[in-house]
């Protein structure tokens, strides 16, 4: 696409408004989180091509500001340059699939078994989006399960209480949802997986950290094998 067509210009808009209260002078880094979110929830695909006219206007920052942004987002996988081309979202290969997973074994298992106990919020908020994910699977919901997979591998980590854990997991986050569009002609894939999240959150609830990670480490495996089929070599 040639730029941000108006559902992107409204997301910006949105996440402008719910993004860090602090951006002096709107930074790189601030932009930077402003399109890993839009990324986060599906409103920047594989492919689509970032224009610095649309995008400096919609957020109301310089080219130089964006330049920065995408160079952050480039260091994380998310973004490409290609030359003479332009900035385009990426589409994650196979060996991209394999890092992210190697990052999220050891991240996520570690969260459920290492963390201390997890308060009866955290339980709460874990037990609402694995929720959220059954109702959606009951619906047909693909983009419904999807999100409320993303929601529940991050609170997953939030258990770890840890800031610089929460924003790796944030960029691990984005880039997975580049990679679930591998997954779109396949909508039972973030079905099988919802189920799943239900069960760690009963053996949270039961106090059984341990098995829960056992539990991640399994459906990891699977989760990626699963993905490594669908994605070219």
């Amino acid at each position: 696409m040639a730029g941000p067509g108006v559902t992107l210009l409204q997301a910006l808009a949105r996440h402008k408004e719910s993004g860090p209260n602090a951006r002096p002078a709107q930074t790189g880094i601030w932009v930077a989180q402003v399109l890993r979110n839009c990324i986060n929830d599906g409103e920047l695909v594989p492919g689509a091509k970032l224009s610095e006219e649309s995008l400096g206007e919609a957020l109301g920052v310089s080219r130089n500001t964006l330049r920065e942004a995408f160079a952050a987002l480039s260091a994380e996988r998310i973004l490409t340059r290609i030359p003479n081309r332009g900035v385009f979202v990426a589409a994650p290969t196979a060996d991209d699939v394999r890092e992210i997973y190697r990052v999220r074994r050891v991240l996520e298992p570690a969260a459920l078994t290492t963390a201390p106990a997890p308060s009866a919020q955290a339980l709460a908020a874990l037990s609402q989006v694995a929720k959220e994910g059954l109702a959606a699977r009951a619906a047909a919901d693909s983009s419904g399960m999807a999100d409320a997979n993303q929601k529940f591998h991050k609170l997953v980590v939030a258990l770890a209480n840890s800031t610089r854990l929460d924003a790796l997991m944030a960029q691990i986050l984005a880039e997975m949802r580049l990679v679930f569009h591998a997954m779109a002609k396949d909508p039972a894939f973030h079905g099988r997986f919802v189920l799943e999240n239900a069960t760690i959150v009963g053996l949270l609830v039961k106090g059984s950290g341990g098995q829960a990670g056992q539990a991640m480490t399994s459906y990891l495996d699977r989760a990626e094998a699963e993905l490594l089929a669908a994605i070219p070599a």
